[in-house]
């Protein structure tokens, strides 16, 4: 394993192109969920516990009725939904039995934890807004664990809320937690979650939570060179949290042949009839021939393009650190954020091929 990661560095260092050219490349809000860039001193609002309480807005019957998703023979209120310590597992058929940190979150925080489930659910395929964190690599996650602990990993707009959480989080968690945790979420496979679709249009959206959601059918807006990913249900996965129910993703046309290049080859390009460098390497490099994630590597095939965005501008602009984000650097340093869409619409293309 060892030798693995110590190949795919000098890989690295030998391959990737020296400078930082795109560095200055403005913050891609729609990657983490705002439409406006932050004012100076801007922090984030730290998150709530959810709790098992009525909410006023809403009818006190409906919040307290069984509710039901197709397939499934459990029924839960949307207080049971809604409570941290009380993951609504519509289908525990779909995955191990959950140990207790999945559950529960840390023992050590008491009544304020939050389990792993309640927002990257019981799979663990997680949503635009946070990771995909089943199917990875146990070190790979311990590692993560370990870099929002430290302090080496965060993110780069400062309003975000949910980085707070998993830092406080990673501070609680104790080592047995972490490896529990670990080992649950990379003993599942990936399967297919979200639906990728080129198109020049997208739906009329609004934010909730650093989530985009549709508010109509009908595609009417200019994609403007984003991606927006929205729930494929919003009922199914924002009121009822069904992990059965995924989404979508709008990409800009031509995005999957230009990353398609970029991820295979680095965008190598051959012009009167040599062979010009690319700006970057091949993804396989390090994640694997299928991408799907090798020694302290993520699999990225078919993951949250959102998601994948936010982490390579991260990446580049310094906010997410530690050692094996430190042999990343040269890799995204080239790269627009025009290439991150490209990039990141192709991965997620892709069905994830098992290979542990």
């Amino acid at each position: 394993m060892k030798r693995a990661v110590l190949c795919i560095a000098l890989a690295i260092g030998c391959l990737a192109p020296k400078g930082s050219q795109a560095a200055g490349e403005p913050e891609p809000l729609w990657a983490y969920g705002y439409l406006t860039p932050p004012a100076p001193g801007d922090t984030a609002i730290p998150q709530g516990i959810p709790v098992k309480t009525l909410r006023p807005s809403d009818d006190p019957a409906v919040q307290t009725r069984p509710h039901h998703v197709a397939g499934s023979s459990a029924a839960f209120s949307l207080l049971d939904i809604r409570a941290a310590g009380n993951v609504a597992d519509w289908f525990p058929e779909d995955h191990p039995p959950m140990p207790k940190v999945i559950v529960a979150g840390p023992v050590q925080m008491g009544a304020a934890a939050r389990g792993c489930a309640a927002c990257h659910l019981p799979t663990g395929k997680g949503r635009p807004e946070n990771a995909p964190v089943v199917g990875q690599p146990p070190a790979y996650f311990i590692r993560q664990i370990q870099d929002f602990r430290s302090g080496a990993r965060h993110t780069f707009d400062p309003r975000k809320p949910n980085t707070g959480t998993m830092i406080a989080l990673a501070k609680a968690l104790t080592d047995e937690e972490i490896k529990a945790a670990a080992d649950y979420f990379g003993s599942m496979q990936w399967t297919p979650w979200t639906r990728v679709v080129e198109t020049e249009r997208v739906p009329k959206t609004k934010i909730e939570g650093n989530l985009f959601i549709a508010t109509s059918s009908a595609l009417t807006e200019p994609i403007a060179g984003r991606i927006i990913e929205v729930p494929e249900n919003e009922e199914q996965s924002e009121r009822l949290r069904n992990p059965r129910s995924g989404f979508v993703a709008y990409v800009p046309p031509g995005s999957l042949k230009r990353g398609e290049n970029l991820v295979t080859t680095g965008g190598v390009a051959v012009v009167d009839g040599k062979i010009v460098p690319g700006k970057t390497i091949a993804c396989a490099t390090c994640h694997g021939p299928a991408l799907q994630g090798l020694a302290d590597f993520p699999g990225i095939a078919g993951r949250s393009p959102s998601y994948l965005v936010r982490q390579l501008y991260d990446l580049q602009q310094g906010t997410r650190n530690g050692p094996t984000a430190v042999l990343m650097k040269p890799v995204v340093a080239n790269l627009t954020n025009d290439d991150f869409v490209a990039i990141a619409a192709y991965v997620a293309s892709l069905a994830a091929v098992p290979n542990r």
